[in-house]
């Protein structure tokens, strides 16, 4: 298992004692705005139980997030490979949900920059995705900060015709772009 550090951050595997806290981030309305809807105990659990074995053997996954001088759990951040199909896909898709608390901190950022490390780094991918509902201007300034850049529109195939959140914004980075921000 690789753990990543950063200045103010640990990216580590799950623990059961993160189990409790991740449940009440993913039943915070405000931290789920711009997903279909909040998650019970058995989803968010399922999220921590699919990236067990993940990082055990790519690498590189949803890590965990905790804030170094205190310990505490603040959500995750990581690398995904998404499981729809769009025009876009396959891919790799960098991702991160925080802690209603640990919002406006810089913590998204500063984690994500260690995970495209990793992953152009160790993990040997050429390419990293990142999308997100259009009204999640929060994410999406995230995504710019880290080097993305916006690869058009879609529509995000799980979500029906209409849905509010059915329209999302690509972006993207490749290894010679993050190389040339180094």
């Amino acid at each position: 298992m690789t753990d990543l550090t950063t200045d103010r951050l640990l990216l580590r595997n799950w623990r059961e004692s993160d189990r409790e806290p991740f449940a009440a981030l993913n039943a915070d309305p405000a931290v789920m705005e711009h997903f279909p809807s909040v998650q019970t105990r058995e989803q968010s659990d399922a999220l921590i139980d699919r990236n067990l074995p993940l990082i055990e053997e790519r690498g590189w996954g949803l890590w965990a997030m905790e804030v170094r001088e205190t310990g505490e759990f603040i959500g995750f951040t990581g690398l995904s490979v998404p499981s729809f199909d769009a025009h876009f896909m396959p891919a790799v898709e960098i991702g991160w949900r925080l802690t209603k608390d640990a919002w406006g901190n810089g913590y998204a950022s500063e984690a994500a920059r260690a995970a495209l490390a990793h992953g152009f780094g160790p993990g040997g991918l050429d390419e990293i995705v990142s999308f997100t509902a259009i009204p999640n201007v929060p994410s999406q300034r995230v995504m710019q900060r880290i080097g993305m850049v916006q690869d058009g529109e879609f529509d995000h195939p799980r979500l029906p015709d209409g849905h509010r959140l059915q329209r999302h914004v690509l972006y993207r980075i490749n290894r010679a772009q993050w190389e040339a921000s180094q």
